[in-house]
């Protein structure tokens, strides 16, 4: 009986079948027909656009710019953000992970920049980008090194790390249903929560009444419905769509040049080791999902994309860039892992970032509606997690003690905000993360518990005696 054709995993040429047959690609290397292509890559930039343009519209007021300025900025991180995402999906030389990758702003960045730039306008935002260009620089320096903590990344600490992704996310989609804006008026209201719930009947009724490709996109359909829905409601927005210039490029160094002030620059490097970290944990998930798990050839690809990203950004006006986990939710629900998807859904966010009437058309849709889609999003984050932690053996050794106090941990930032609040600022950049926190948890207790005077028959990755592990069903197999 003639031998299956398996796949050889290969971070930068793909994967192709053992054997002198002809070639059959992975589906990560799948390019689908142009209209797929175009309205999957779409369904991305609708999921992760509030997250990219957050950011700026949080930084500008905040550091003294006008309205206008702050809108310039939005446009900037969309376009930095498609170029980053480009950098990940499709890449050149050891540079990108070649996975569906989306990349964008990164909110970890937000306090310090604000801190930094506080009511100092052009010079705080100048002072900004100096400090992401020497952090972006010295975290290409590092990735080579960074990369290699996968294999401090067994599936205990990805399954919990990744549930803390998912469960991190949720609170985001949580405040979108209300409205996104504490201070507004209608922020909680009736007809926004109400929104949001009619959006997630919507998105799964599609997902169980419709077949093929039409239920791979039932995220953007359910979002198109809802926002028709939402215009008689009175919460669709289109003041955006008529103050928008047709055509709109981000001038390098529009805010002037760069300045490189110490105190900045360590901030911003600190942040730049948090991205990281959760940048790993992300392709780690993203792998297990997609069929091709990262390894350490993929991390430190996909590690570079993201720095190089950050220090290019600030060169068009953009943030920090990082990976977007919300993203991956996407590609676990819809089951479409071709990274060329995703390459165009980067295309996309250019073209808006250099077209800001078009941006303003997916800004129409009301963030309520965006976040009863957020709900099925982030929740399938977390049902990946809890699937990988499924293959962790937990019940051999302290494996399910360390998921307990990694998860516990994880979940203080969100369950109560505050909870490290008489800490320094500096070390709030981590702390208020929680998956930086849970991620830091998991690795040192799986070091404590399944590495440091462990037994030569154990498996160090699971504490459990070789061979007693059980398999990951979701591993690629790889030929010898």
């Amino acid at each position: 009986m003639a031998a299956t054709p398996r796949f050889r995993k290969n971070a930068v040429e793909g994967s192709t079948p053992e054997g002198s047959g002809p070639e059959e690609k992975h589906p990560v290397d799948e390019r689908l027909p142009p209209l797929r292509m175009f309205t999957s890559g779409l369904q991305h930039v609708a999921a992760m656009y509030a997250g990219v343009v957050a950011p700026p519209m949080i930084v500008g007021p905040a550091v003294g710019l006008s309205a206008k300025e702050t809108a310039f900025l939005m446009g900037a991180s969309l376009f930095t953000a498609g170029i980053a995402t480009l950098l990940q999906t499709l890449g050149f030389w050891r540079i990108g992970a070649r996975l569906p990758f989306v990349n964008g702003v990164s909110f970890a960045g937000v306090t310090p920049m604000i801190a930094i730039g506080k009511d100092r306008g052009h010079d705080g935002i100048a002072v900004i980008f100096g400090a992401i260009i020497v952090a972006g620089l010295l975290g290409f320096v590092l990735a080579p090194y960074f990369c290699k903590l996968v294999r401090f990344f067994p599936p205990v600490v990805t399954g919990t790390v990744i549930t803390l992704i998912g469960v991190s996310l949720l609170p985001v989609a949580f405040n979108w249903s209300q409205g996104g804006n504490a201070t507004a008026d209608d922020y909680g209201s009736t007809t926004n929560i109400a929104m949001a719930a009619v959006t997630l009947v919507i998105v799964l009724a599609l997902r169980k009444l419709l077949r093929g490709f039409l239920q791979q996109i039932a995220i953007l359909l359910g979002l198109v419905v809802g926002t028709l829905i939402a215009i008689p409601a009175g919460i669709t927005d289109f003041g955006a769509l008529g103050d928008a210039d047709l055509v709109g490029f981000p001038t390098p160094f529009h805010f002037g040049a760069p300045q490189f002030e110490v105190a900045a620059i360590i901030s911003m490097c600190i942040v730049m080791l948090v991205c990281m970290t959760e940048s790993t944990a992300d392709m780690l998930a993203l792998g297990k999902i997609v069929g091709r798990p990262a390894d350490e050839r993929t991390i430190e690809g996909g590690l570079r994309a993201d720095t190089l990203g950050s220090a290019v950004s600030p060169l068009f006006n953009g943030f920090m860039c990082s990976a977007f986990a919300q993203n991956i939710g996407l590609v676990a629900m819809t089951k479409v892992r071709s990274r060329f998807v995703v390459a165009a859904g980067g295309v996309i966010l250019v073209l808006l970032g250099l077209v800001p009437v078009a941006a303003s058309v997916i800004a129409l849709v009301p963030l309520p509606v965006l976040g009863g889609a957020g709900i099925v999003l982030f929740g399938s984050v977390a049902a990946s997690g809890i699937q990988t932690l499924a293959t962790a053996a937990l019940e051999k050794g302290e494996n399910a003690l360390i998921v307990a106090a990694a998860v516990g941990v994880g979940l203080i930032p969100i369950a109560a905000p505050d909870f490290y609040h008489a800490f320094p600022e500096d070390l709030l950049v981590v702390l208020d993360s929680g998956i930086s926190t849970g991620c830091v948890v998991a690795i040192v207790l799986n070091l404590a518990f399944n590495h440091w005077g462990r037994r030569a028959d154990e498996d160090p990755e699971a504490g459990a005696p070789a061979g007693e592990r059980p398999k990951d069903p979701m591993a690629v197999p790889v030929a010898h």
